[in-house]
């Protein structure tokens, strides 16, 4: 049995097919990993670190055969595509050149005795990725886990697994499978797998971390987000800052975890932030097929995502909202949606309250700044948040009261993220870190050896059932 995928843009086109694996499969490839596990575990660490530069070479060396296919593949825009395998590769060296400072031995020995610290692997990490952005993704957790000594089995999405096969292949020890619900749960609950890591839906998440926990094994969730975007009163944005906004929202047609998906303006300046987003729309989205390099848009991942975002926006008209388009979309038979922006909804809307993931953003005003505190924070979910004001110190103050993992102030989404911050989710969105020292220390358990100064040659000793003595 195969899995095919279709070009979203151009549905009767076939990009490429991949073999499912089954779940009594599964079992032989973790066996395998397991086996590979030892000798790649026994490779000095430089060495280790080393092989993650020669892969992000051969990523740029073909970023732009790679992002053609991953464009095809997933319905994002080429120019995209280029900049996700671009990242990546940036990641992998990131990794080469600060995994040694955080995985490294450490010594401590003093006048109470000697521990070392080593961080030792887990084994087989089972990373299960999403299409959205395939290969980042699957970098974040193949670099960190690599460069620890692990081995990895990889199970990406159904719906974007041919450009992240490819990028696998440029990586020594992983084994890539394939298939739906069932091949991952044989994955994330087999005896052999020593960590989990998956990003995805809350639903998803759910189900792997039970299976997971069945097995006690550890697992790091990147799950989704509704995340809020606060415009303080004193807000400045210039036309570029506009246009920023406007993609920090559609992206990858706004199907993205950390997407900007509800913006709270002050009442006072309603009028004139509408005004300004529909003018920096109007200049920045283009919706169209992804190859094109003017397109900033690209369709919807399949037909169930166009009907859910179509249901979204008809309970949106149903509410009470006024509904403005920002882009016209192609006559075509792909999952085109048109962008939208939403206005006059009630915070009990779905639109608002659930996380939409696509392209249609609600604009909502509010009167004081605990107000907005308050209704940003109202939701299940706590990924991301951005807060925009003139005062960088008055955003980062209200920001630290934003129940989110990452807050970013004045932008948001890509172009807020940094290498050397960790990302991750709080609430139901999830827990763990990515990026980092933190996201390499995910990949890792530390073992210690300690000789107590007490019971060295000549030392003073103690008795048998007595505690340490205190110790500044």
């Amino acid at each position: 049995m195969r899995i095919q995928r279709e070009n979203p843009a151009r549905p009767r086109e076939i990009v490429g097919s991949v073999p499912v694996t089954s779940a009594e499969s599964v079992d032989d490839v973790v066996y395998a990993a397991h086996q590979e596990f030892r000798e790649w575990s026994a490779r000095p660490l430089s060495v280790r670190l080393a092989a993650l530069g020669v892969a992000a070479d051969r990523m740029d060396e073909r970023c732009s055969e790679l992002a053609a296919l991953l464009a095809r593949e997933s319905g994002k825009p080429v120019a995209d595509c280029r900049g996700e395998i671009g990242f990546a590769a940036t990641y992998l060296r990131w990794v080469r050149d600060n995994a040694g400072a955080v995985l490294g031995p450490q010594v401590l020995d003093d006048e109470l005795g000697r521990v070392a610290c080593t961080p030792a692997p887990y084994g087989v990490v089972a990373a299960v990725t999403p299409w959205n952005a395939p290969i980042i993704l699957s970098m974040l957790k193949l670099g960190p886990a690599l460069a620890a000594g692990n081995t990895v089995v990889l199970k990406p999405s159904p719906l974007a697994p041919l450009t992240v096969g490819k990028v696998a292949a440029l990586l020594p020890g992983v084994r890539v499978i394939h298939g739906g619900a069932e091949t991952v749960l044989a994955l994330v609950s087999h005896p052999l797998v020593g960590k989990v890591a998956f990003t995805g839906g809350e639903q998803a998440g759910r189900s792997i971390a039970a299976a997971a926990g069945q097995a006690l094994t550890p697992v790091v969730l990147e799950l989704g987000g509704n995340d809020p975007a606060v415009f303080l009163d004193d807000f400045t944005l210039t036309p570029d800052d506009y246009e920023r906004l406007v993609l920090a929202s559609f992206a990858t047609a706004g199907q993205v975890c950390m997407a900007a998906k509800r913006l709270y303006v002050p009442r006072p300046r309603f009028d004139e932030f509408v005004e300004s987003y529909l003018a920096a729309a109007q200049r920045i989205l283009t919706v169209g097929d992804p190859l094109d390099e003017h397109v900033t848009m690209g369709p919807l991942v399949t037909p169930t995502a166009v009907d859910r975002m179509t249901a979204l926006v008809a309970d949106a008209w149903n509410r009470g909202g006024w509904m403005l388009p920002l882009a016209e979309v192609p006559d075509s038979d792909g999952y085109f949606v048109t962008p939208t922006l939403a206005l006059d909804l009630p915070d009990d809307a779905d639109l608002v309250r659930l996380e939409q993931f696509g392209p249609a953003v609600p604009v909502l005003t509010y009167e004081t700044e605990q107000e907005a505190l308050a209704r940003a924070n109202d939701s299940e979910l706590g990924l991301g948040a951005s807060v925009w004001s003139a005062d960088e110190d008055r955003a980062f103050t209200f920001a630290a009261q934003l129940e989110a993992g990452f807050t970013f102030i004045n932008t948001h989404n890509r172009t807020g993220m940094t290498l050397r911050a960790p990302f991750g989710g709080t609430k139901h969105s999830g827990f763990g870190r990515e990026y980092a020292e933190e996201g390499l220390r995910e990949y890792v358990q530390t073992t210690v050896r300690h000789a107590p100064a007490a019971f060295r040659a000549g030392g003073p000793g103690m008795p048998a059932r007595a505690y340490p003595a205190p110790h500044p």
